[in-house]
């Protein structure tokens, strides 16, 4: 997918997005376009240094235990009052910048009739595995109206968040394809890679079909008020740069084309798209061509690195800088308070080399996380000044 560059001329697409929706809005109390948040993905210097955290929406947190008692994980995704309250529950308490929509990245497959659970201890179990072009050629396509239930939710969400902006987001299709083949999680995600190669056709297909459903996916949240949006990509830090290049990169692309008239780096006042994989520090500039505005870097490389390797290899839309996410490392949550604090404000710091940064973890939250660390955490990146904009020139150097 190529973009075009804010300094040329910009798409006017994000017209496209609804009268109501919060970044176009002019009732104050519901904008999100002056968000912390939303100003750094779009590459300025917010008054506060935005944070959020992967997988906020519970895990840690006693009350999102409680309200989902006795409720299975994919069914409580399908609920849309307790997908408000489960969203709502980590911005209550730590007064995170924004809301990241609670969901699954395989709630897709669900919707479109697919066979497929979350075991506890497991993850993601599919009853049938896909491995044949006639596996794939009997996939079910996802109708619209099945995503009626995302929208209600993600609706009921903003109207509660105001102006906090609230991210939605999407499986990557190597990342759905990956449990689709396999069947449930694997270590070393052997069955997709061998696939690739060795049958390329099906590979492509099955690719395509997950393309598909995350751009619905994502284009279904976007429309009905998400103000960012996230594509993760679990499972692409298995792949070499290469193969991502030549096997992957044009279906995450696909993805993002879904919502390219909504958002996108050429869309002025569109919704920005990050781009996130583990263990992806060696081709984040593909990440980025495959169509993003931003991109998350986990824990492996600093941030400061991570811009460096983007602006030495630039797309063929003459992008290199683009703003930040993250990296705090998850499992500094449980060190002391004096090796947390050093460790958040070196994140900090690094993440000012580039245009904009949205402070995040490297991944998600670990299920055993005290949750006052994590306010603590928010409360020490809000206290930290936010730096004035390098001179022209520096932050691309």
């Amino acid at each position: 997918m190529s973009a075009e560059t804010p300094a040329q001329t910009p798409s006017t697409a994000a017209a496209a997005l609804p009268a109501d929706h919060p970044l176009r809005t002019t009732e104050s109390a519901r904008s999100t376009a002056d968000s912390a948040l939303i100003t750094a993905l779009r590459g300025a210097r917010p008054e506060r240094h935005p944070v959020w955290f992967m997988r906020q929406a519970g895990r840690s947190l006693p009350e999102y235990k409680k309200v989902r008692e006795g409720i299975g994980m994919l069914d409580s995704c399908l609920m849309p009052d307790l997908v408000r309250e489960i969203t709502m529950q980590p911005v209550r308490r730590h007064d995170v910048d924004a809301g990241i929509f609670f969901s699954d990245i395989v709630v897709p497959l669900r919707l479109a009739g697919i066979g497929v659970e979350i075991v506890p201890g497991v993850g993601p179990v599919l009853d049938h595995p896909v491995r044949t072009a006639a596996d794939v050629a009997a996939l079910p396509e996802l109708e619209d109206s099945a995503l009626d239930v995302i929208r209600e939710a993600v609706s009921l969400t903003v109207g509660e968040l105001g102006s906090r902006p609230l991210i939605g987001f999407a499986g990557a299709p190597f990342t759905l394809a990956a449990y689709m083949v396999e069947g449930r999680p694997s270590r070393d995600h052997f069955g997709p890679r061998r696939m690739m190669h060795a049958d390329p056709e099906t590979w492509n297909a099955l690719a395509s079909w997950a393309a598909r459903v995350s751009g619905q996916f994502l284009r279904a949240q976007i429309v009905s008020g998400a103000s960012a949006a996230q594509l993760f990509d679990s499972w692409a830090g298995s792949l070499s740069a290469a193969d991502y290049r030549a096997h992957v990169q044009r279906h995450s692309a696909a993805a993002f084309e879904a919502v390219a008239d909504l958002a996108g780096p050429g869309v002025v006042g569109g919704v920005p798209l990050l781009h996130f994989g583990i263990g992806t520090g060696d081709f984040l500039h593909h990440l980025r061509d495959a169509g993003a505005s931003a991109v998350g870097v986990d824990h492996r490389l600093t941030l400061a690195e991570a811009h460096r390797r983007l602006c030495a290899n630039p797309g063929p839309d003459g992008r290199g800088a683009v703003p930040l996410q993250g990296n705090i490392d998850p499992a500094l949550l449980g060190a002391p308070w004096e090796v947390l604090e050093a460790h958040v404000r070196e994140v900090v710091a690094s993440g000012a080399a580039a245009p904009g940064h949205v402070v995040n973890l490297a991944h998600g939250v670990p299920p055993e996380t005290d949750p006052t660390e994590l306010t603590r955490v928010v409360e020490l990146i809000h206290s930290i000044d936010v730096p004035e904009r390098p001179a022209s020139g520096e932050e691309h150097a």
